[in-house]
């Protein structure tokens, strides 16, 4: 889809020297920052990148990690 937007001249051209040092098209700079953006701010997002971080991880907690992961949570303000 074509749009027109208005951008500060100054960001316009820190894009266009970026565009130009990556070998991409303004379009596709522009285009990959929304789509990055977007995505950052979108809670289910975030809530799924977690997710599969904590997926990744080693299943088994040591003890003294486990205990102290309470009492840090017990002691916080929700």
């Amino acid at each position: 889809m074509k749009t027109a937007v208005s951008i500060p001249d100054d960001v316009f051209e820190d894009a266009d020297r970026l565009a130009h040092r990556l070998g991409h098209s303004r379009s596709q700079l522009y285009s990959r920052a929304l789509r990055e953006f977007v995505a950052r701010h979108e809670p289910s997002s975030v809530t799924a990148a977690l997710d599969a971080v904590v997926a990744e991880e080693e299943p088994s907690i040591d003890a003294f990690v486990a205990r102290a992961g309470r009492r840090t949570v017990a002691r916080s303000d929700w």
